[in-house]
């Protein structure tokens, strides 16, 4: 199984918006930006895009370097949260993954984030055992997440595998490679019902993956 982990395995809300005002608070201090913090809409509805993009719809009108700076500040801003305890796994992730494991199914991890990011939430969570392998378009550079799951597949000899996701990305990236597609509905950021569409099955919790399974 290959997940994502922004809005499917980790409830980014609670790690993401107080790292998102303190980014714009400190970007304002650096006369970096001016204005009103955009409204959290907007990199919520963002999630599951490579960070240069949501940093496009969030702050259009600022420059590269500008975004640049905030992506270095958002990071730093998360991983001080997760030191400090902050971030939440969604009810039953820990749970069900060691139940997957123990069956003896291969877990991994592919992601749009920044490659330290998804590391460390994953360590600071405690369920870095239980995965294989953690792939980031931040450490391979990949411009899509079809890519990213393709370099994933064929690195680990991977013929079949479920894509369990809650964004357009993973439906995308586990029909184009041939996967089965789990759609997990329960992100309260979800941008609209027809983010889903094409997955072979949908999830309201993550524990029903281990009904799935059975059936």
């Amino acid at each position: 199984m290959i997940f994502d982990l922004d809005g499917t395995l980790f409830q980014t809300e609670t790690l993401l918006l107080p790292a998102y005002h303190a980014t714009f608070d400190q970007l304002r201090a650096e006369n970096l930006y001016s204005g009103e913090t955009p409204p959290e809409s907007a990199i919520l509805g963002s999630l599951g895009m490579l960070l240069e993009h949501i940093w496009q719809r969030v702050m259009p009108e600022s420059d590269e370097a500008v975004r640049r700076r905030a992506d270095v500040l958002l990071l730093d801003y998360q991983i001080q949260g997760l030191v400090k305890g902050e971030g939440k796994l969604y009810d039953g992730v820990a749970d069900t993954l060691t139940a997957l494991h123990e069956q003896g199914i291969r877990l991994f991890v592919a992601s749009n984030g920044l490659e330290s990011y998804v590391k460390e939430v994953v360590a600071y969570k405690g369920v870095d055992e239980l995965f294989e392998a953690l792939y980031s378009a931040g450490e391979f550079q990949t411009r899509s997440k079809v890519d990213l799951v393709r370099m994933l597949l064929e690195k680990y000899g991977i013929g079949s595998a479920w894509m369990v996701g809650d964004r357009s990305s993973d439906v995308e990236a586990g029909l184009k490679n041939g996967l089965t597609v789990i759609g997990c509905d329960y992100a309260e950021f979800k941008s609209g019902s027809g983010e889903l569409e094409g997955a072979h099955a949908k999830i309201q919790r993550f524990g029903e993956l281990l009904e799935l399974i059975e059936r």
